[in-house]
């Protein structure tokens, strides 16, 4: 079975499908997925739906008069967690795709796209408990591993987080590209990009599409 096709022009679903492939690929080398930060998400959201529902249900049996003094207070309750949901996520999260850890050394990672820029950004940190994690800032163009024609080609993803983070290239060291054949990966890289070089002339796409992986400082 092929892999799924996405639109190559819609740098959101370039994003979300890398997303949601790179936490697949570290519970396979036994990382330890947390997902706290998941849990609070919903239960934060799905707390501030009950209220709504329960506020709802209530005025349709009992009527305004009778439950008016309680609306107010749902209501309140209702932009109070509503808030708190939104500081999470942009406060708290602040684009976490990954919280775990693998042989005592906790892992977190956070992804981003710039607008009308197909590269995706990865910020980093890892550490042993206890002490000051380092941080590290890599970003690739999604040509390094999407094809022409929008299907995510594993292989070349799960390559370069190996050869890049030195936590998920301890866990799969075949992975990692050195030497010689991080040159040889190169040239398949170049390969690839040449084959979307369509991509850069779709009209309107609103950006310059960069062709090379960059680490940021």
């Amino acid at each position: 079975m092929s892999a799924p096709k996405i639109s190559v022009y819609s740098l959101s679903d370039l994003k979300n499908t890398t997303d949601d492939a790179l936490p697949n690929y570290l519970t396979s080398l036994k990382f330890q997925q947390s997902h706290f930060l998941a849990d609070v998400r919903l239960a934060l959201g799905y707390s501030a739906v009950v209220i709504a529902g329960i506020t709802f249900y209530a005025d349709y049996k009992l009527g305004w008069d009778a439950t008016k003094y309680w609306t107010l207070w749902a209501v309140v309750a209702y932009f109070i967690l509503n808030g708190a949901l939104t500081y999470w996520i942009w406060g708290v999260e602040k684009g976490k795709i990954f919280t775990g850890e693998i042989n005592d050394t906790l892992v977190s990672i956070a992804s981003s796209v710039t607008k009308h820029k197909p590269i995706y950004n990865l910020q980093v940190r890892y550490g042993k408990p206890g002490e000051e994690p380092q941080v590290l800032k890599i970003s690739a163009p999604f040509t390094r591993w999407f094809d022409s024609d929008g299907h995510f080609v594993a292989t070349p993803f799960q390559q370069w987080l190996a050869t890049e983070v030195p936590a998920i290239g301890e866990a799969d060291p075949k992975k990692v590209i050195t030497g010689s054949g991080k040159n040889d990966e190169k040239v398949t890289d170049a390969q690839q990009i040449k084959a979307n070089t369509d991509l850069t002339k779709t009209p309107g796409n609103g950006g310059t599409r960069s062709r090379n992986s960059r680490k940021a400082t």
